[in-house]
Parts: C-alpha cells; structure tokens; sequence
C-alpha cells in the first residue's frame, strides 16, 4: 500500500549554492547527509515535514560512489531530474504484485539510509523508487 510521496532526488554540480538555498533560503532543515569513505558530504536529505524529504546529491560524488556516468546538467532553469519515491508499507508484497501485473521490478535492497528499496520505471521512463523505512533507517533515526 502506498503511504506517501517519500522524498524528491535532484543531481547537481553546484551542491554549495543548493544547499545555502534549500536550507538557509527556503529554511529546510538538513535531517542527515550521506557521506563517501573519504568523508565527502555528497548527499543530503532536507525535511519536508513529516516523513517527506527532498533529496540532493552532488553528481560526481554520486558517481564516485554509486558508479554512472557524469553528464553535463541542463541549461538553467531545467532541473535534473533524478527520481521520486513512495513509501511502501509491505515492500515484499507490493513488489510481488507489481511483478505479477508484468511491471519489472527491482530486487529488494537495503540502502546506505538502512530503508528496503526497490526500483520501476513510468512507461515514458521516469526512475521511481519504492522505499520502505525499517527501524535502522536514518530518515526515522536522523544522524
């Protein structure tokens, strides 16, 4: 069952000027950051309200950590969409119901934020990620 939009990803090559933005502009707080072995802040989650986040990462430390490719962002004005997520409430069997409807689906995983995760596409492409929190997700526990 879905729950909620659970958070919002943008990829950006100004992370300094998004975060002054998001936090000390529109006043959202940072709930936790996500940070590389070397202790590069690269991700940060800013609280929505509630459960709802807006998540930010700096696209090469992205890549540094998660692989991918570095592409040049859109011109302005155009943000650079990453994905959307829901909260799932009984991740296993929403996926098995998604999969027997046809939808490919992701396996389940547990992500660097400790929620269970599972990944589709829109039909026009569009990344969505199913999430749901577990009792060692930082988006409960905050950092």
């Amino acid at each position: 069952m879905i729950k909620r939009l659970a958070h919002l990803c943008f990829k950006t090559d100004q992370l300094e000027k998004m975060i002054r933005f998001y936090r000390d502009i529109l006043g959202l707080p940072v709930k936790f950051t996500l940070g590389d072995k070397d202790g590069f802040d690269f991700g940060y989650y800013f609280d929505c309200g509630g459960r709802t986040f807006l998540e930010l990462f700096d696209q090469q430390g992205a890549a540094r950590q998660w692989g991918g490719e570095v592409v040049p962002m859109k011109t302005p004005g155009n943000a650079f969409y990453q994905h959307f997520c829901l909260e799932i409430e009984g991740i296993d069997a929403f996926r098995d119901r998604l999969s027997a409807k046809g939808v490919a689906v992701t396996e389940i995983t547990v992500g660097m934020d400790g929620s269970k995760q599972c990944w589709i596409k829109d039909p026009d492409g569009n990344s969505i990620e199913l999430m749901e929190y577990t009792s060692a997700s930082l988006q409960i526990q905050g950092t």
